[in-house]
């Protein structure tokens, strides 16, 4: 059995097996060295179930030897992560599935922004299903629209046949239907921005807007801009000319403060996720100017089980900080019941997977989640797109073709 996942989550296949497999079986984590690597698959144990983990980056790396493994079974966890039908790692599983006798595919978001991300991972699944053409799949089932042809739109005639195709081979089961999980609260705590804070803002709304009235209106474009603003309202910005990241305001970390103080003197464990960098290092040195012990992961930390071992296990550390793109995936946070949004990026997949984290087997107290959003910013945009499973690129370019500036009201 070879199972592919996020490098993040390694470590929670080892602990599920440990805890769930009545069976003789035999699990390596293929880590180390692509030299360590190789030599650990070569002499793993062969009584019981033989199961290899690996990585996505690793496993195309080593595909050779994997193929030479010839796993019966393959898994891809977290499978979204080969929605791209033609990266490297997508095309790698798709050649190893060929070859195994079963595959399985884990996702919580099969399809996470646009319906087409099914092809690539239903031709590592079964190429019967949609073919091996990803052009013949996009021109049987989508309208390319827009500028350069270039956005793929569901054909009306063919969605019942697609979603028809996509159940064949799934079994979707919902939290509501299998597990006896708590009540969901979420909170939306209001932060004024300072007045200079919000005077800058105002500049960069204005600038944002002619520059992409002034030029070509598309989703990189107008996300480009939008993404300055966002991390204006987590209070940092980076300058233009000198790269150099300047903090703008301490509203957001006021607020934040507040909630962490709250938390520690209830006896309660947090959850903190936000966006940038620059964020969770002030974050981070803020929970240490109050001597709050934490955990941390952002995608430069290596001991990522470690670090969600010591928050699920250890009393004293009573804070999780997570980058949101890297902590959203596979791990588990149930020894809190209330996490933070800080900031948020534009992804419905980490949106859905982040708040999962804490809400999930395990979990035995209602769960809390607070949203900090800064007053009359595009934050409550963000926030609206991602609660409503809506495209915030394309409400903000269809505001913009109307006339209308689509960052707010400068």
């Amino acid at each position: 059995m070879l199972i592919v996942a996020p490098l993040s989550i390694l470590g929670v296949w080892q602990e599920e097996f440990r805890k769930f497999a009545d069976f003789e079986y035999s699990l390596t984590i293929l880590n180390g060295s692509e030299s360590k690597k190789i030599e650990k698959i070569r002499q793993m144990p062969t009584s019981g179930l033989q199961v290899a983990v690996i990585n996505y980056e690793s496993a195309w790396r080593m595909e050779q030897e994997l193929a030479a493994w010839d796993a019966d079974l393959i898994v891809c966890d977290e499978g979204h992560k080969i929605k791209t039908h033609n990266i490297t790692a997508s095309k790698c599983m798709h050649r190893l599935g060929v070859k195994a006798r079963y595959r399985m595919l884990l996702t919580g978001t099969i399809i996470t922004n646009k319906a087409i991300d099914v092809f690539s991972p239903y031709k590592f699944l079964n190429p019967a299903v949609f073919g091996n053409s990803f052009y013949a799949f996009r021109n049987r089932y989508f309208d390319m629209v827009g500028y350069g042809n270039h956005t793929p739109i569901m054909k009306a005639s063919m969605a019942e046949e697609l979603t028809r195709r996509i159940h064949s081979i799934a079994f979707r089961a919902t939290k509501a239907e299998c597990l006896d999980l708590p009540e969901t609260t979420e909170i939306i705590r209001s932060v004024e921005l300072e007045p200079q804070a919000r005077k800058l803002y105002q500049q960069l709304v204005r600038d944002s807007y002619t520059r992409i009235k002034e030029g070509e209106i598309t989703a990189v474009n107008v996300l480009t801009r939008l993404l300055r603003l966002s991390q204006l309202t987590g209070g940092f910005l980076r300058g233009d000319e000198t790269n150099r990241v300047e903090r703008v305001s301490s509203a957001k970390m006021d607020a934040l403060s507040d909630i962490v103080d709250s938390a520690a003197q209830e006896c309660d464990k947090l959850v903190i996720i936000a966006r940038f960098l620059p964020e969770i290092d002030a974050i981070t040195a803020m929970l240490e100017r109050k001597s709050i012990a934490f955990s941390l992961i952002t995608g430069a930390v290596k001991d990522r089980d470690e670090q969600v071992r010591r928050f699920q296990t250890d009393p004293e550390v009573t804070v999780f900080v997570g980058q949101i793109a890297t902590a959203g995936l596979g791990i588990t946070l149930t020894a809190a019941d209330k996490m933070v949004f800080y900031s948020l990026d534009y992804s419905m997949s980490n949106f859905e997977q982040t708040k999962a984290r804490i809400h999930r087997v395990g979990q035995r107290n209602p769960c809390t989640y607070i949203y900090l959003v800064a007053k009359n910013t595009v934050d409550a945009r963000a926030l609206k797109a991602l609660r409503d499973k809506a495209n915030l690129a394309k409400v903000l370019i269809d505001d913009c073709r109307a006339g209308h500036n689509p960052f707010g009201t400068p």
